[in-house]
């Protein structure tokens, strides 16, 4: 799919707002609703536009840690690791990566003993060798909407 200036845009007002409709999009940005309305479709349909949400302000729920742990697996089992620790509670994103390790995991915790029940966890996964948890002392930003 090509996107063009137009879709940009429309991606930037759901970055900034994704509760806009498509009259108010389409007002802001000067093209007609049924523009908004069928460029909308098509992104989602395309998988561009993935889905909808609120940001949250993780701190207010309680959630008091970020840990960022690095992680090495053997025996070629990467991406089947993967898999299961991205099913697991309180991850945000699991990456693939280069380097010393194989994974980066980005998770939240209300305490602790959460944060060690994971990495306990992490530990006794099979083909999981190693971990190296870092802690987020302070979030200077946090924030993937790059448009």
């Amino acid at each position: 799919m090509t996107i063009d200036s137009t879709d940009m845009k429309i991606l930037s007002e759901y970055v900034k707002n994704g509760r806009l409709s498509f009259r108010e999009i389409a007002n802001r940005i000067g093209v007609a609703v049924g523009t908004v309305l069928s460029r909308t479709k098509k992104m989602e349909k395309d998988g561009v536009i993935k889905g909808y949400s609120a940001i949250i302000d993780h701190e207010k729920l309680g959630y008091e840690l970020t840990a960022i742990t690095e992680v090495t697996v053997s025996k070629g089992k990467l991406l089947e690791m993967e898999k299961k620790i991205a099913k697991l509670t309180n991850i945000c994103a699991v990456y693939d990566i280069t380097g010393l390790t194989d994974a980066i995991i980005v998770a939240k915790f209300h305490s602790r003993k959460e944060l060690s029940s994971f990495t306990k966890a992490l530990l006794g996964m099979p083909f999981v060798e190693r971990t190296n948890t870092h802690i987020v002392l302070t979030t200077v930003k946090e924030d993937f909407r790059l448009i």
